[in-house]
């Protein structure tokens, strides 16, 4: 197996790394840890939560430790542990004779369910808290996502610094959030269903009601899974096949050809912060891909975008979700605007906005991670809080996430590059007029499972031409890089 031996230079720990498939930290007692949970495109959101914790700790040396599920050659990044069951009885069961196998290993994104269960009951990750909690009086644990398969936070002086996470999951539930936004915010005709035969029964009767399509949506989807854009009742036979324990929102499909998402933060039953607006990328209509900032939506459009985000964001809060979220929305081809989901978590545009934020805001203004922090912990936005309000900088950038939908094979590999940062700082400055990075690439000779993050491609320049230039280049790099399984 490839697992390496947590390292301790300052402190002895005595670990069981059974559960772990590779780590690479060292603890230090005296500096100040919080635990990050999640997958490792969002490791750099933490570099803004270590700033925020080291002014509030009054300068005291802030790091934090990365749990993530990401199975890759190397790891160009400190402090890493990860957790992937299977691709840990993968490694048992197929790489454990010879060093020098040759035989490829498998890379697979695991359900952030089955992850979150994973973590909350490794051996080394409460054997590693116990340890962080005899130096330090509290340890906060960061999340890309709350969930109630994460427990960590049930062990005495452990707390989630996020979202409340029975709350995040009854607002994640896309029937739930019909049925209380309708009326409330532009929604589209829609009908719910308890169970898949309900759901047949529904759509078979729609489709001369609905003739440009209908898309199903399960109670929990996101990124394109669980749900689909159907145009005829075989499509929904053959797309929806769980049992009749299932939820699904079934609505009227709108053609359109802009799909406007805003990402904000809320604090209590009144404040609301909007970080911005973007474009998503949607392929086969439903499958997020990467997004494009700034929006293409017009003025009036946008005013509207925020003007809805802000009385979802004031429902949210009135119930006691406190942090980030986002909310996604279609404008149809007469310029009307329909509200879609809720995500009541961060979202794609989460880090990219950070960085956008940066060079735009006064120095000093707190991030995104900082107000939620503020949020979570005190019900409030700090003093100095400040919306953006133009993009001063003529900043404009696209992601687009290499998202594995057949098994492949990688020939190649791409070193991560951990300057994404640098990259938005240099185009503000004018240093650069355009430039992109790939970052997180698996590397070679893995056998890639469906559903799986190969790379994401984030491309930064003053114009969009530049930046669906730099996406182009990244995207042909990638493809580079792997063949057919």
């Amino acid at each position: 197996m490839i697992i390496q031996t947590l390292i301790s230079p300052e402190t002895t720990m005595e670990m069981d790394c059974d559960d772990v498939l590779f780590s690479n930290f060292s603890y230090n007692p005296e500096a100040y840890y919080f635990l990050y949970v999640g997958d490792l495109k969002n490791y750099s959101l933490n570099c803004f939560v270590k700033e925020c914790l080291e002014r509030r700790l009054n300068k005291r040396e802030v790091r934090f430790i990365a749990i993530v599920p990401d199975v890759c050659i190397q790891y160009n990044y400190t402090n890493i542990i990860v957790i992937n069951p299977v691709a840990t009885q993968d490694m048992i069961e197929n790489h454990a004779i010879s060093h020098m196998d040759t035989q490829p290993r498998m890379s697979c994104r695991l359900k952030s369910s089955i992850f979150m269960k994973a973590v909350s009951e490794s051996k080394t990750v409460r054997n590693l808290i116990e340890t962080i909690l005899a130096n330090q009086n509290q340890l906060y644990v960061n999340l890309y996502e709350s969930m109630v398969e994460m427990t960590l936070d049930s062990i005495d002086r452990v707390s989630v610094l996020g979202p409340d996470k029975q709350i995040a999951r009854k607002y994640n539930d896309k029937v739930f959030q019909y049925n209380l936004l309708k009326g409330r915010v532009p929604c589209i005709d829609g009908l719910c269903c308890e169970g898949r035969e309900h759901l047949l029964q529904t759509t078979s009767t729609l489709w001369e009601k609905w003739p440009d399509g209908i898309f199903v949506s399960a109670a929990y989807s996101a990124g394109g899974a669980n749900s689909a854009v159907t145009y005829c009742q075989e499509d929904v036979v053959r797309k929806f096949k769980d049992d009749d324990n299932c939820y699904y929102l079934v609505t009227r499909y709108i053609p359109h050809d802009l799909d406007p998402t805003v990402l904000a933060v809320v604090a209590n039953e009144n404040d609301v912060y909007i970080a911005g607006i973007a474009d998503q990328v949607i392929q086969d209509g439903n499958r997020f891909v990467g997004s494009t900032f700034p929006s293409v939506a017009n003025t009036e459009q946008q005013r509207q975008l925020r003007e809805h985000t802000v009385t979802i964001g004031r429902i949210l809060g009135e119930a006691g979700y406190r942090g980030i979220f986002g909310c996604d929305y279609l404008i149809d081809r007469k310029g009307d605007i329909h509200f879609l989901e809720i995500n009541a978590r961060k979202q794609g545009t989460t880090l990219e906005f950070c960085f956008t934020l940066e060079q735009t805001l006064p120095e000093g203004s707190p991030m995104l991670p900082e107000l939620e922090y503020y949020a979570v912990t005190e019900n409030r936005f700090p003093a100095h809080t400040v919306e953006m309000n133009d993009n001063h900088h003529g900043i404009h950038w696209g992601t687009h996430n290499y998202k594995i939908t057949a098994a492949q094979l990688t020939k190649g590999y791409i070193p991560q590059n951990p300057y994404e940062r640098e990259t938005f700082k240099k185009i503000a400055r004018k240093e650069l007029i355009k430039d992109f990075v790939i970052l997180e690439h698996l590397g070679t000779n893995f056998l890639v499972s469906p559903g799986t993050f190969l790379a994401r491609v984030v491309s930064v320049a003053r114009c969009a031409e530049d930046v669906a230039e730099g996406l182009c280049q990244g995207v042909g790099f990638i493809q580079q890089t792997i063949h057919e399984a």
